[in-house]
Protein backbone atom coordinates (compact mmCIF):
# COMPACT_ATOMS: atom_id res chain seq x y z
CA UNK A 1 0.00 0.00 0.00
CA UNK A 2 1.25 3.64 -0.52
CA UNK A 3 1.82 5.40 2.26
CA UNK A 4 2.44 8.95 2.42
CA UNK A 5 6.76 9.99 3.28
CA UNK A 6 7.60 12.58 5.90
CA UNK A 7 7.80 15.29 3.23
CA UNK A 8 4.38 14.80 1.98
CA UNK A 9 2.68 15.29 4.76
CA UNK A 10 4.39 18.18 6.31
CA UNK A 11 2.13 20.35 4.52
CA UNK A 12 -0.34 22.44 6.83
CA UNK A 13 -4.06 20.67 6.11
CA UNK A 14 -6.64 23.19 6.95
CA UNK A 15 -9.68 20.97 5.98
CA UNK A 16 -10.82 17.39 6.50
CA UNK A 17 -13.86 15.63 4.86
CA UNK A 18 -15.05 12.16 5.07
CA UNK A 19 -17.14 10.55 2.82
CA UNK A 20 -18.04 6.89 3.05
CA UNK A 21 -17.68 4.88 -0.38
CA UNK A 22 -20.89 3.72 -1.13
CA UNK A 23 -21.98 0.43 -3.84
CA UNK A 24 -22.92 3.06 -6.15
CA UNK A 25 -19.17 4.70 -6.10
CA UNK A 26 -17.47 1.43 -7.15
CA UNK A 27 -17.50 -0.94 -10.06
CA UNK A 28 -18.36 -4.45 -10.19
CA UNK A 29 -15.30 -5.46 -8.20
CA UNK A 30 -16.51 -3.48 -5.06
CA UNK A 31 -13.32 -0.63 -6.04
CA UNK A 32 -14.20 3.00 -6.23
CA UNK A 33 -13.99 3.88 -10.36
CA UNK A 34 -11.27 6.17 -10.98
CA UNK A 35 -13.78 9.44 -11.71
CA UNK A 36 -15.43 9.42 -8.94
CA UNK A 37 -12.28 11.00 -6.80
CA UNK A 38 -12.50 13.60 -8.75
CA UNK A 39 -16.01 14.17 -7.38
CA UNK A 40 -15.07 13.24 -3.99
CA UNK A 41 -12.59 16.25 -3.89
CA UNK A 42 -15.21 18.45 -5.28
CA UNK A 43 -17.51 18.28 -2.68
CA UNK A 44 -14.33 18.63 0.08
CA UNK A 45 -13.43 21.41 -2.22
CA UNK A 46 -17.08 23.11 -1.21
CA UNK A 47 -17.17 22.11 2.06
CA UNK A 48 -13.73 24.18 2.25
CA UNK A 49 -15.20 27.28 1.09
CA UNK A 50 -18.46 26.89 2.70
CA UNK A 51 -15.60 26.33 6.37
CA UNK A 52 -14.27 29.39 5.41
CA UNK A 53 -17.34 31.85 5.67
CA UNK A 54 -18.18 31.96 2.21
CA UNK A 55 -21.24 30.97 0.45
CA UNK A 56 -20.45 30.30 -2.94
CA UNK A 57 -24.15 31.35 -4.30
CA UNK A 58 -23.92 34.91 -2.81
CA UNK A 59 -20.36 35.10 -4.60
CA UNK A 60 -22.38 34.47 -8.00
CA UNK A 61 -25.25 36.60 -7.24
CA UNK A 62 -23.64 39.46 -5.68
CA UNK A 63 -20.25 39.15 -6.26
CA UNK A 64 -20.64 37.68 -10.70
CA UNK A 65 -17.63 35.68 -8.89
CA UNK A 66 -17.64 31.35 -9.59
CA UNK A 67 -14.75 29.11 -9.68
CA UNK A 68 -14.20 26.48 -12.21
CA UNK A 69 -10.89 24.03 -12.26
CA UNK A 70 -8.52 25.40 -14.73
CA UNK A 71 -6.15 22.14 -14.46
CA UNK A 72 -5.74 19.21 -11.97
CA UNK A 73 -2.57 16.67 -11.86
CA UNK A 74 -4.20 13.38 -10.43
CA UNK A 75 -2.43 10.70 -8.64
CA UNK A 76 -3.93 7.05 -8.36
CA UNK A 77 -1.68 5.12 -5.67
CA UNK A 78 -4.39 2.79 -4.29
CA UNK A 79 -7.72 1.73 -4.14
CA UNK A 80 -10.53 2.63 -2.28
CA UNK A 81 -13.50 0.03 -1.79
CA UNK A 82 -17.08 -0.18 -0.83
CA UNK A 83 -17.81 0.66 2.33
CA UNK A 84 -14.27 1.77 3.46
CA UNK A 85 -14.46 5.83 5.68
CA UNK A 86 -11.97 7.69 3.24
CA UNK A 87 -10.77 11.17 4.15
CA UNK A 88 -10.37 13.85 2.00
CA UNK A 89 -7.55 16.28 3.14
CA UNK A 90 -7.17 19.97 1.36
CA UNK A 91 -3.91 22.40 1.89
CA UNK A 92 -3.85 25.57 -0.13
CA UNK A 93 -0.58 25.63 -1.81
CA UNK A 94 -0.83 29.56 -3.64
CA UNK A 95 -3.14 32.40 -3.75
CA UNK A 96 -2.25 34.33 -6.95
CA UNK A 97 -5.09 37.28 -8.29
CA UNK A 98 -7.36 35.15 -10.16
CA UNK A 99 -6.00 31.54 -9.14
CA UNK A 100 -5.88 29.18 -6.18
CA UNK A 101 -3.68 26.34 -6.46
CA UNK A 102 -5.11 23.38 -3.73
CA UNK A 103 -3.32 19.86 -2.58
CA UNK A 104 -5.70 17.67 -2.09
CA UNK A 105 -5.42 13.80 -0.96
CA UNK A 106 -7.98 11.32 -0.62
CA UNK A 107 -7.01 8.95 2.82
CA UNK A 108 -8.27 5.60 4.20
CA UNK A 109 -6.98 6.08 7.78
CA UNK A 110 -2.89 6.90 7.29
CA UNK A 111 -2.89 5.48 3.69
CA UNK A 112 -2.99 7.84 0.79
CA UNK A 113 -5.22 6.62 -1.56
CA UNK A 114 -5.35 9.29 -4.67
CA UNK A 115 -3.36 12.75 -4.84
CA UNK A 116 -3.71 15.92 -6.71
CA UNK A 117 -2.81 19.25 -7.29
CA UNK A 118 -6.09 21.55 -8.74
CA UNK A 119 -5.47 25.04 -9.90
CA UNK A 120 -8.96 26.94 -9.79
CA UNK A 121 -10.01 30.19 -11.62
CA UNK A 122 -11.62 32.69 -10.24
CA UNK A 123 -14.47 33.78 -13.49
CA UNK A 124 -17.45 36.22 -13.79
CA UNK A 125 -20.67 34.38 -14.64
CA UNK A 126 -19.76 35.04 -18.10
CA UNK A 127 -16.13 33.21 -17.74
CA UNK A 128 -14.19 36.22 -17.63
CA UNK A 129 -11.25 35.81 -15.02
CA UNK A 130 -11.25 37.81 -12.09
CA UNK A 131 -9.69 38.98 -8.76
CA UNK A 132 -9.96 36.42 -5.99
CA UNK A 133 -12.70 38.20 -3.54
CA UNK A 134 -10.33 39.99 -0.76
CA UNK A 135 -12.44 38.63 2.38
CA UNK A 136 -11.61 34.99 0.39
CA UNK A 137 -8.19 35.73 -0.53
CA UNK A 138 -7.59 36.73 3.67
CA UNK A 139 -9.06 33.65 4.89
CA UNK A 140 -6.95 31.41 2.97
CA UNK A 141 -3.98 33.56 3.52
CA UNK A 142 -4.96 33.55 6.96
CA UNK A 143 -5.91 29.42 7.79
CA UNK A 144 -2.88 28.85 5.70
CA UNK A 145 0.34 30.67 5.68
CA UNK A 146 -0.11 31.28 1.95
CA UNK A 147 -0.12 34.02 -0.27
CA UNK A 148 0.89 34.66 -4.35
CA UNK A 149 2.64 37.52 -5.34
CA UNK A 150 0.17 39.75 -6.37
CA UNK A 151 -2.66 40.68 -3.96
Amino acid sequence: MARAGRADRDRKVIHRFEIRVYYEDTDLAGIVYYANYLKFIERARTEFVRELGMDQNRLRGERDTVFAVRKIEAEYLAPARFDDLIRVETSPRAVFGARIVLGQEVLRRETVLFRSTVTLASLTGTGRPTRIPADLRRALEVKSDVSGPSR
